[in-house]
């Protein structure tokens, strides 16, 4: 199971990322765990500048804006 964190103040955009991932996680077939970071220091903590930011398994694969559908697919399976 990957380990997934969105990281980002609760905007729209960081929502509608956290159900991206769960979406195309589930249309993989992929088992994530999904954990929405909140707190401004963690974020800052964890390298993102621009959110939301996506962390897959402890590496940070994305920063600024919606995520590419076909760059999610690729973090979620590989």
């Amino acid at each position: 199971m990957k380990s997934i964190k969105v990281y980002g103040p609760g905007c729209k955009r960081c929502e509608t990322t956290a159900e991206m991932v769960h979406n195309r996680a589930a249309a993989l077939g992929e088992e994530v765990e999904v954990e929405k970071v909140t707190d401004p220091r963690e974020i800052a903590m964890a390298g993102v500048m621009s959110t939301p930011g996506i962390s897959v398994d402890g590496k940070l694969v994305h920063a600024g804006g919606l995520p590419d559908e076909g760059k999610l697919d690729g973090w979620l399976k590989g």
